[in-house]
């Protein structure tokens, strides 16, 4: 459940302007389109509070969808040429979801000149008749490089690597196998490049495989990540459960046979391999304690089992990978090692025991959030860094969530905080909050132009706040005992639709959606296509979740605000390529005494690269108010997003401006409009 791996930003690489064909600029004219409200593919309604049936994923057959990929596969070459990919472009089908509908989500990886392409990834939405609908892409860029022929060496690039691991706080620190060369092209113009896979031990003992992106025509660092996510029975923390076993003569093992042979093995302290199978001649598991090895075993059995139940029965999906393959549990590893960890290379999770060994990391939302990563490893891929590591950890966090409240224990009932069975803090304090994510002290309640610098545990925290919004909504509640509060970054309430539909939503657009580059914007944008979808755009569970981003200050609310006093301004100013910065002026009268200290300002910006744009607030009194920085690595398109500004020390009436200046080359766009809100 956590990473010790550093995030740092990548330098700003030159980049060109993409001529798109008509498929490449689907999914950016589909983003426009959601984000102001606009009818999309989605259909106009649905029955009241009911999800439109064709939108629901089929539950297929390993053999099915298995061959739903074979037949991607076998038409792959003709797919890139209606993307107009080019010559040296292959698709390589990883994944296929189909609708009740007929509507087929094929997730593709893609290679240039037989390399793999890193962040090349895209979703291609077909429908019945066999014409492409969306198409949702992890980078916009052309896929070119003048040659795959490296000028610098493989060793050098593993060099480098070893160093990076080294000043992350990795031990023990090695190579797992030679530089492979790829295209990278995840943050910016691609490159040839090379990935370096380090081993070895982070500094808290959990396994390494930080991956490292170097340059290969300079040498330089060009991006790192994580590839470690971290995350009848008498078990520790849900009481007496049944658990599924295997019996073979006299002897039961922890073997679930109804759910893809998932096993549940003894580290007995080990680091390493996949320690012994939990086996014994009664069918009884474990004594509630950490006295009996078993207890532990029975715990993340258990997890596991409501794990693959809650994914079956709410999203129609068979184990991890969706092929009916159950993955395999690991207890007791290290000495009083405080984490757990997804292994995608094992296909397994892997629990310590906790400080001094006395609290196993083992509840049931730490065995949904572990196995989730592996969810999220087959479907959108989210990088562990940046933005999108944020919402790889949140998406662990919300179906987590869901698998607790799922299995619906009375020993551990459902709730939206993460830990709070296994005193990871040591004071009995939960390890994240999800109505109001600050609480722990570190996670982020709500967007700003940094937070993809944080660690990726924190930067959740903008999701976590979403997911926790749209099903609950903001303000005072108690849910099964746990007191909530929950705040909103404009001050504005939110009316959650329920966690079911919240769950729904969240899946559909994870699985059909986004890629491996997706942030909180473009997030933003997959989950209204989701729930247009599957409610209808002009239902209300749409309109919710326009109000739950713009309450982490992602995106505004429909219509502006919704809410309070607005004052507008949408004539269209050109912002110059690389050049001097342009203002846009409201005026605002009527008002008494000073503006309120959350004043929101919603800025709608059209551009070919937002990471170029600084945007200011500026008062009345010429006073400045940072809203954005600039970002090198922040590729998306378009600004449509909501600040909170404490301009409590300034007189609200008078000439207010947003000041935006272009502060690198090649890319352009315009001032759309902009509103001040006065709550």
């Amino acid at each position: 459940m956590s990473s010790s791996s550093s995030h740092r930003r990548t330098s700003h690489i030159t980049k060109r302007r993409v001529a798109g064909v008509a498929l490449v600029g689907v999914s950016a004219l589909l983003a426009a389109a959601v984000q102001s409200g606009a009818a999309s593919a989605a259909p106009a309604k649905a029955p009241t509070g009911k999800v439109n049936p064709g939108a629901v994923a089929m539950k297929l057959t390993p053999s099915q969808r298995a061959e739903l990929i074979r037949d991607a596969d076998s038409a792959k070459a003709d797919t890139a040429k209606d993307l107009g990919l080019g010559a040296k472009e292959s698709l390589v089908a990883r994944d296929v979801i189909k609708d009740q509908d007929g509507t087929v989500h094929t997730r593709y990886e893609r290679t240039y000149d037989g390399l793999p392409v890193l962040g090349g990834d895209l979703v291609v939405d077909t429908v019945k008749s066999g014409k492409t609908g969306h198409v949702y892409k992890a980078t916009k860029a052309a896929i070119k490089v003048a040659t795959v022929k490296p000028v610098v060496t493989a060793a050098a690039a593993e060099k480098q690597a070893l160093s990076a691991a080294k000043a992350a706080g990795s031990k023990k620190t090695d190579a797992d196998r030679a530089p492979r060369k790829v295209i990278w092209a995840a943050t910016g113009k691609p490159v040839l490049a090379y990935e370096t896979v380090v081993g070895g031990l982070q500094d808290d003992g959990t396994p390494n495989e930080l991956h490292v992106i170097t340059d290969a025509a300079t040498g330089k660092k060009l991006y790192e990540y994580q590839g470690i996510k971290n995350g009848i029975g008498n078990t520790q923390y849900s009481g007496q459960v049944s658990l599924t076993t295997t019996q073979s003569g006299s002897t039961f093992t922890l073997n679930d046979g109804a759910r893809g042979n998932h096993k549940t093995y003894n580290l007995n302290r080990g680091t390493s391999g996949t320690g012994t199978l939990f086996s014994q001649t009664n069918d009884t598991w474990g004594n509630g304690t950490t006295s009996n090895a078993a207890t532990a075993g029975a715990d993340a059995h258990y997890g596991a089992a409501e794990t693959w139940d809650f994914y079956k029965n709410t999203f129609g999906r068979s184990g991890i990978k969706n092929n009916g393959v159950g993955a395999y549990s690991r207890v007791h590893y290290g000495n009083a090692y405080v984490n757990a960890f997804w292994d995608d290379g094992c296909f397994c999770m892997t629990y310590g025991d906790g400080s001094g060994n006395a609290d196993p990391l083992t509840s049931l939302d730490v065995a949904g959030h572990e196995m989730s990563h592996g969810v999220t490893s087959n479907t959108a891929g989210l990088n562990y860094s940046g933005e999108s590591g944020g919402l790889n950890e949140a998406t662990s966090d919300i179906f987590g969530t869901g698998v607790e409240f799922y299995a619906n224990n009375s020993t551990d009932v459902g709730d939206y905080l993460i830990g709070e069975k296994i005193d990871i803090n040591g004071d009995g304090t939960p390890l994240r909050y999800m109505d109001k994510p600050s609480k722990d002290g570190a996670s982020k309640d709500s967007w700003y132009s940094g937070v993809g610098n944080v660690d990726v545990h924190y930067s959740s925290g903008v999701a976590n706040h979403f997911f926790y919004l749209l099903s609950e909504g903001s303000g005072a509640k108690v849910i099964n005992g746990v007191s909530y509060n929950s705040p909103t970054s404009d001050g504005l309430p939110v009316t959650g639709i329920g966690r079911d539909k919240a769950l729904q939503i969240w899946y559909r657009a994870l699985t059909t959606k986004f890629t491996s580059t997706t942030n909180y914007a473009a997030a933003r944008t997959g989950t209204l296509a989701a729930a247009g979808e599957l409610y209808g755009t002009t239902s209300a569970e749409y309109t919710a979740v326009q109000n739950a981003w713009a309450a982490v200050n992602v995106g505004s609310r429909p219509g502006g605000g919704g809410g309070g006093t607005s004052f507008e301004n949408t004539a269209d100013v050109s912002i110059p390529d690389n050049g001097a910065a342009v203002t846009s002026s409201v005026t605002v009268t009527g008002r008494t005494g000073n503006a309120p200290s959350n004043l929101a300002v919603s800025v709608d910006i059209v551009h070919t690269w937002r990471g170029d744009l600084v945007i200011d607030l500026v008062a009345p009194d010429g006073s400045t108010y940072r809203l954005k920085n600039f970002s090198s690595s922040d590729s998306a398109d378009n600004v449509n997003a909501t600040y909170t500004v404490n301009a409590s020390s300034e007189v609200a009436n008078g000439t207010w401006k947003l000041k935006v200046q272009d502060q690198a080359a090649q890319d352009t766009g315009y001032i759309n409009s902009w509103k001040l809100t006065f709550p």
